[in-house]
């Protein structure tokens, strides 16, 4: 079934902007996606360090303490003496001949690190409890407190992946934070089994069903999890293959957090991410941890900037 005939939601035009014409050149068609690029995963993964208990979560100072306003970028942007100027290449997303997946290849490896909505949906009938990660995800606003996911069609005539079934059909779900101590676990929910297929099972990790405001189930290994109601759901048309949904946005309402109390401070305001220890999502299949932070001042305009004063003598120096 298309997700044009699942959704309840009407198609919504293209935009005035068309796709401009690009010199033609070769794109390799074979498996544009890769989804694992080492013929022998397990014999690259042996080759690599250990996994370090070690790295815990820890601030550092910025990389320079002594920044001013003007001062642009910091060193680490300085271009080494008798390296090769670097240039910057413009890509056209609807190049002739470009697949549509070099896209999400592109994307997914540029825009990182992504947090990862872990969510657990149900179908109507009470069967097809799902369990999937997905890193088009994030939070937008706190008053509601909403969250976005985005849904996208791997090819034409692809099935309506499992979570946005349950979605549409009972319109709510549980947002779950994939942490390091069960990432491995999460990440085997991601496997292509069909619906009604437990990925709970598959994943080994523990359905807790105590939640307030929705049926579905929560994770109890996640330090953090959010009880959601579906807000709206909007799909959009692909620009590659006219007159075919490639993507959904679906917009949920928290209405119901879930934290761990060992890391929660006293005013229930703050997670620890030393605790939280959250994984995130790079690109093609890897994962990456938040082990080291920095922290840097918001700067106010007439306290530390100096006001419309201040603001004119930089603008000055730069002439």
């Amino acid at each position: 079934m298309s997700s044009r005939r699942l959704l309840a939601a009407r198609h919504f035009p293209r935009p005035a902007i068309r796709p401009s014409p690009s010199p033609r050149r070769a794109f390799s068609m074979s498996d544009p996606i890769n989804r694992n690029p080492h013929p022998d995963f397990k014999k690259v993964e042996a080759s690599r360090p250990p996994w370090n208990e070690a790295s815990a979560f820890r601030f550092t100072r910025t990389v320079d303490p002594d920044w001013a306003f003007g001062d642009g970028a910091n060193r680490l942007h300085r271009q080494p003496a008798g390296s090769t100027r670097r240039e910057h290449v413009a890509i056209d997303p609807y190049a002739d001949g470009r697949p549509d997946a070099f896209n999400y290849k592109l994307l997914i490896s540029a825009v990182v690190p992504r947090p990862i909505a872990f969510l657990s949906t149900r179908g109507a009938d009470g069967r097809g409890a799902n369990l999937a990660p997905f890193s088009y995800f994030n939070v937008v606003c706190h008053d509601p407190p909403l969250f976005v996911v985005g849904f996208s069609c791997a090819a034409e005539g692809a099935a309506v992946k499992d979570s946005l079934r349950n979605l549409v059909e009972t319109r709510e779900a549980v947002v779950n934070v994939i942490g390091e101590p069960f990432v491995e676990a999460a990440n085997a929910t991601s496997i292509d089994a069909p619906y009604g297929a437990s990925e709970w099972a598959v994943s080994g990790l523990t359905p807790v069903h105590d939640c307030q405001t929705v049926k579905c189930a929560r994770v109890a290994e996640a330090v953090f999890s959010v009880e959601v109601r579906l807000d709206s759901v909007k799909e959009y048309q692909s620009r590659a293959r006219p007159g075919t949904t490639s993507g959904t946005v679906v917009v949920l309402e928290g209405t119901r957090f879930w934290v761990r109390q060992d890391a929660l401070n006293e005013d229930q305001n703050l997670v620890d991410p030393a605790i939280l220890r959250p994984i995130s999502r790079l690109g093609g299949i890897t994962y990456g941890r938040t082990t080291e932070a920095i922290e840097l001042q918001r700067p106010k305009f007439k306290q530390d900037l100096g006001g419309q004063e201040g603001l004119d003598k930089l603008q000055d120096a730069k002439r």
